[in-house]
């Protein structure tokens, strides 16, 4: 007797004789979820239009970047100490966004609300994960070779770099935020109060 017609008899044995309810027997879970009307939907296309419209991202021609090659950018005046210690997890997550097996429309519509969103929260170190292809134009490879041109484009990206393999290897990348200028007076102002 193999194990799944043995747990098939434990499992009978257990429940007995159960019989299932009939329709009018049933509980009564409220009313059905309605349907957004048609001013919701035409208020959230008017919405999803409006971030569209902002969106400065390009999708024409990239660069393909090898697959098996780590990508790395920094903008001038940024040390290759913080890059290294954002590149060794020396930053906690403090957001991730997860573009696997996503159309890349789709990551270019997702990509750009995200990096505002955590610069708006003064978030300064977060996590795009999104794949890795083992060939230079597998959707994951031609993703990642976007995403690296995607982030240069944006003021808010310090640096960015291929994860370790403990936090997604080449298939995540680590971005580094700039201080907003809300964290930066919130850090001046710790300062005075410390120096007294």
């Amino acid at each position: 007797m193999n194990q799944r017609l043995r747990d098939e008899m434990d499992f009978s044995a257990l429940v007995g004789d159960v019989k299932p309810l009939p329709r009018h027997n049933r509980a009564d879970t409220g009313p059905r979820r309605k349907q957004p009307s048609e001013a919701q939907l035409a208020r959230r296309e008017r919405a999803e239009a409006a971030v569209e419209e902002r969106n400065f991202l390009s999708d024409d021609f990239v660069d393909l970047v090898p697959a098996f090659d780590p990508i790395e950018y920094r903008r001038e005046g940024i040390q290759q100490g913080v890059v290294d210690k954002l590149k060794h997890g020396g930053y906690p997550v403090q957001a991730q966004l997860h573009l696997l097996r996503r159309p890349l429309a789709e990551c270019r519509g997702l990509i750009f609300p995200f990096i505002q969103d955590a610069y708006a929260n003064d978030l300064r170190s977060v996590l795009i994960v999104h794949g890795r292809g083992r060939d230079i134009d597998s959707p994951a490879n031609v993703l990642r070779s976007y995403i690296a041109k995607w982030l240069i484009q944006f003021d808010e990206v310090q640096a960015y770099i291929s994860a370790q393999s403990s936090d997604g290897g080449l298939g995540a990348t680590w971005v580094m935020l700039r201080k907003s200028d809300r964290a930066k007076a919130n850090n001046r102002e710790r300062q005075q109060k410390r120096r007294g």
